[in-house]
């Protein structure tokens, strides 16, 4: 059974890290809601729900992904590239450790977020953001490589991480849109979205995707392709430079 490993949000989310969005009020009672539609259209689907303790004094900890990436039987605990995040990491490390995970973990001088690290079949996409730096990617190539994954830099200038310009489909097909996405070209096969909430995607299974209600035309786009899309309202965490990735880390039998 895959696991969906999460963190309810904090109520002082509003005061989260902004990098390329200007402040606006963020309803936190309205996010919690949010937050728990989210986790259930997940539940609904067989995934089992690991919540981790709570960080209210950390208000981006909701954004669990940012802080530890699996790879297969291997976890790597992230160093948040923002100084105010990297309290967030121990909760999220007693969290992984009991699930029973092989856990690695990224060190000073690196910093790494899990929004910058894009898997794509044995592929990793590292996005060079203002939040990983370059010793983040090599520490993480060091892991990767010796078993079997081969790990690609890629800049990023316009979003906060990777994953705020692209994800990627069941098929292996990226996707993003355009404005937000530095070099398009650097990927095998690259789409296109009408949509700047239709960037992120998260697969459910080979023919399912989750993503933001706020990108109609884009999950009109993927039907065609064949996929069932599945849509939560994310629009509290969206205007803190979130999305559906970051909410969750996904672990999968």
């Amino acid at each position: 059974m895959p696991r969906l490993i999460v963190r309810r949000p904090s109520p002082s989310l509003a005061e989260g890290e902004l990098t390329h969005l200007d402040r606006v009020p963020v309803d936190a009672s309205l996010a919690l809601q949010q937050w728990r539609g989210y986790v259930d259209a997940f539940r609904t689907r067989g995934w089992q729900i690991v919540e981790i303790d709570p960080a209210d004094e950390h208000p981006d900890g909701v954004f669990v992904e940012d802080a530890v990436v699996v790879f297969g039987d291997l976890a790597v605990l992230c160093r948040a590239g923002a100084v105010s995040r990297r309290g967030e990491a121990e909760s999220v490390r007693a969290g992984v450790t009991a699930s029973g995970i092989e856990l690695a973990e990224i060190v000073e001088p690196a910093t790494l977020d899990g929004g910058d690290v894009l898997k794509v079949g044995r592929t990793v996409y590292v996005g060079a953001s203002s939040r990983t730096n370059a010793e983040g990617i090599a520490q993480l190539r060091a892991l990767l490589e010796p078993r079997g994954w081969e790990v690609r830099e890629i800049p990023v200038t316009k979003v906060l991480h990777l994953k705020s310009g692209v994800t990627a489909l069941p098929d292996g097909t990226v996707v993003g849109f355009e404005p937000l996405v530095d070099d398009p070209s650097l990927f095998p096969v690259f789409a296109g979205v009408p949509e700047e909430h239709g960037t992120a995607v998260v697969v459910l299974d080979d023919d399912t995707v989750l993503m933001s209600s706020d990108a109609p035309a884009t999950a009109d786009e993927h039907r065609f392709r064949g996929l069932e899309v599945v849509t939560v309202d994310v629009s509290e965490f969206e205007k803190l430079e979130g999305c559906v990735t970051c909410l969750s880390v996904r672990v999968r039998d």
